[in-house]
């Protein structure tokens, strides 16, 4: 993996993770706007935020205690609203990410990462899966129009296991300690950012608005 110099300046790096309200958000809203008004491509980077979860994951109101976990669901509702995001429900459960972040590095080596990244969001955000599920990983690769039975056996694979492990060392490197963080070159803008902000800073990199 380069460093900091090797991203593109028609190249937008974004690390992320599934279980991540504010990066669905992003992705759903200004992300996509972006891709749609700018000539630049999206290098996606799964951050496993919450390595600490444990296998089989936790309940978010062990995670947020008393009434935190209730305030954290209407405050992300409200957060989403705002960015144009209607459809985004409210998982009751955070689960490890590990496996799945590392079926999305199967997924990009088969070429449907775009695709794979689109079904494990809709999945835990809103349709209620599970990330740490067979059956649902399943779904998600189907979806993804990967093999699921190779996608499955990649969660599990020590290659794409440590592909993730260096994506978040490689994160660390470059000054990441939350997500979204996007990379415009060398420029990071962090956080669920308003479409004017990521437009900004997508010009300043030297991308060009898509004619129409």
């Amino acid at each position: 993996m380069g460093g900091r110099g090797a991203t593109a300046s028609k190249t937008v790096r974004l690390f992320s993770d599934f279980v991540c309200p504010f990066c669905f958000v992003a992705e759903r809203s200004s992300l996509a706007r972006l891709q749609n008004e700018f000539d630049l491509e999206v290098d996606w980077r799964g951050f496993e935020l919450h390595p600490e979860t444990p296998p089989g994951g936790v309940r978010l109101a062990d995670y947020f205690p008393g009434a935190q976990a209730a305030q954290m669901r209407e405050f992300m509702r409200g957060f989403a609203a705002r960015f144009g995001v209607r459809e985004m429900g409210s998982p009751d459960h955070l689960p490890n990410t590990r496996r799945a972040l590392a079926m999305s590095e199967f997924a990009r080596d088969e070429g449907r990462l775009e695709a794979f990244r689109e079904a494990a969001m809709r999945a835990h955000w809103q349709e209620g899966g599970d990330l740490e599920d067979a059956a649902d990983l399943r779904g998600i690769a189907r979806a993804a129009g990967l093999d699921e039975a190779a996608a499955l056996s990649a969660a599990s694979d020590r290659r794409y296991l440590d592909r993730v492990a260096g994506r978040r060392e490689e994160a660390q490197r470059m000054g990441v300690t939350g997500v979204p963080t996007f990379f415009f070159g060398d420029v990071p803008v962090v956080g669920c950012q308003p479409y004017e902000t990521l437009a900004a800073a997508a010009r300043q990199a030297g991308a060009t608005p898509r004619t129409r």
